[in-house]
């Protein structure tokens, strides 16, 4: 019997507590959404099968939980982790400075060469790009809550795998990280209460 998927790629959200994390993967693997989440225990994960380059790609998500006590086993998932996507809120300025945090743990604890991927969450800021910038990385500004952004950067963190694994079709352009930031449309800011 013939698989269902080219690839399996498992990629890991990160951030503080209350960014959404939980809202924007329950939104890219469910499309729903629901500001009345409680804040995960541990560590969960959603799959999803996206297309891209031609190719099927299965999707393991795995959310973490924010809080400083579940540290020990979240930091246990960096390690096999192809893709990490930290996440901050902006509307919480703490999260956003704490990114520097999380990527110090993903330099401690995640494998040489992982793909990262930041996103601004409950998005209408646009001072925050430049910390992209600064780790050569893709930013997307994310709303779970509307949708905007959730498949686009999920997906292009798939290809930017995608295409480091060698699994790449002749002819298809790349461009390098940090070139295709994504600013969110302004009628569409939302908030989603926890992550």
């Amino acid at each position: 019997m013939a698989k269902a998927y080219d690839h399996l790629f498992k990629l890991l959200l990160i951030g503080d507590s209350g960014v959404g994390k939980t809202c924007l993967i329950i939104r890219f693997a469910e499309d729903s959404f629901n500001n009345t989440y409680i804040s995960t225990i541990g560590i969960d994960f959603k799959i999803r099968t996206v297309d891209v380059e031609g190719k099927k790609i299965k999707l393991q998500v795995w959310d973490t939980a924010g809080q400083e006590r579940f540290k020990t086993i979240t930091t246990a998932y960096y390690r096999g982790a192809m893709g990490i996507i930290l996440v901050y809120d902006i509307t919480d300025e703490k999260s956003f400075e704490n990114i520097q945090n999380w990527m110090k743990s993903i330099k401690e604890n995640a494998s040489a060469g992982v793909e990262r991927l930041l996103l601004g969450n409950k998005c209408d800021m646009e001072a925050k790009r430049k910390l992209a910038r600064e780790h050569g990385i893709r930013f997307f500004e994310t709303s779970a809550k509307s949708s905007t952004n959730v498949d686009e950067a999920f997906s292009s963190l798939a290809r930017d795998i995608l295409l480091k694994s060698g699994g790449r079709r002749s002819g298809n352009s790349h461009k390098p990280p940090g070139t295709d930031q994504k600013p969110c449309d302004k009628k569409n800011t939302s908030k989603c209460s926890l992550g």
